[in-house]
């Protein structure tokens, strides 16, 4: 374990050694990869869409059990318990609160008053300033290469036009795996890079080794951008069934949306009227359709086929473009370790340009 490096805001908000974030990807970024990451010195998030709030805290006091490091949780702004859920946070003393959409103000003056760190991910210029005008401590971007749901404005384009917006440490994610990205994004300005794909690749992620195979078997080719599995774009490796999900009618997928959506809401323990309060949140702040809302509420169990299952045959692979560079399973230790030995050797030769 090296000791740090690499000072920056990020570094200095959130009290971790290095400026490294695994990001909270659903059913992938648990207590092993979340704590892994902790006590290799980065910012593990951990993800708490899918799970209930019982589960929730019971993986913070997990993750708890295995390091004394600062730690964040990944929250759905618009979900109709995020209120509970930022009290669970508030609770246990939990450094971070990330978000996938932009919480409201008072959101995030609670958690501000307790002390917890705001970073929301958001997607464009005007979206950076409307969150740091409401006391947001951090935003991070996500470029289209990114995995997962994504916009089309690359990281190299977004990046630059989001730190000239505003003046709250940046976090770049988006194409991202060594230690030259790194350097390249701190080059630019930014706090920090979010990996997500890097890390789920890893020794401490308990993806099924065999998806992991299917993983490091891609090429940079090998990802497609589909809006046919939830409504929205989402970059996912192109496996058999996204090629049959993409090249099939709305009618047919009907039958499969609406079984998946009865199983996540079981899973989920939520009543009819909880699934519809968050589906007028979703129509409200993301202007999605009834039918969009439909296939929104289906996309937990497609990534829980793949990534949990092992079943792709079954379930979606949610994968960034970087997978196509991707040839080992380090630990978190490993990866972080390597990433900002790379990132310091490489900033120093730059120093040496200057004159």
């Amino acid at each position: 374990m090296i000791d740090q490096l690499l000072r920056t805001p990020l570094t200095e908000l959130t009290g971790v050694r290095h400026p490294v974030v695994q990001t909270g990807m659903g059913w992938v970024a648990g207590p092993s990869l979340v704590s892994g990451t902790a006590n290799a010195g980065g910012l593990g998030i951990l993800a708490s869409a899918t799970m209930t709030l019982p589960e929730l805290e019971q993986a913070i006091l997990e993750v708890k059990s295995r390091t004394d490091q600062p730690f964040g949780v990944n929250l759905r702004a618009d979900a109709a318990d995020a209120p509970a859920r930022c009290d669970l946070l508030i609770e246990h003393g939990v450094k971070v609160a990330s978000f996938a959409l932009a919480p409201k103000p008072e959101l995030i003056a609670k958690l501000n008053e307790h002390d917890i760190v705001v970073v929301p991910s958001i997607g464009a210029p005007k979206h950076a300033v409307k969150v740091a005008s409401w006391g947001a401590d951090a935003v991070m971007i996500q470029g289209g290469e990114g995995g997962g749901h994504t916009g089309s404005v690359p990281t190299t384009l977004l990046l630059p036009t989001v730190l000239d917006a505003v003046d709250i440490p940046v976090i770049a994610a988006g194409g991202f795996f060594d230690g030259r990205g790194l350097a390249a994004a701190l080059a630019y300005g930014a706090a920090g890079v979010g990996m997500g794909t890097r890390f789920l690749l890893t020794a401490d992620s308990r993806v099924p080794d065999a998806v992991k195979q299917r993983y490091l078997s891609a090429g940079l080719d090998d990802t497609v951008v589909t809006k046919k599995v939830d409504g929205m774009p989402h970059r996912m490796l192109r496996t058999e069934l996204v090629e049959d999900v993409e090249g099939t009618s709305g009618l047919r997928r009907l039958i499969p949306t609406a079984r998946r959506t009865l199983e996540f809401k079981r899973m989920a323990g939520m009543s009819w009227k909880q699934l519809a309060v968050d589906g007028r949140a979703m129509r409200k702040e993301q202007g999605r359709t009834l039918g969009q809302m439909a296939l929104a509420a289906n996309t937990p169990m497609m990534l829980k086929a793949g990534l949990v299952d092992g079943d792709p045959t079954a379930g979606v692979l949610a994968s960034g473009q970087v997978v196509g560079v991707i040839d080992d399973l380090p630990t978190c230790e490993e990866l972080i370790d390597r990433v900002v030995t790379e990132a310091a050797a490489a900033l120093r030769r730059i120093g040496d340009y200057a004159v």
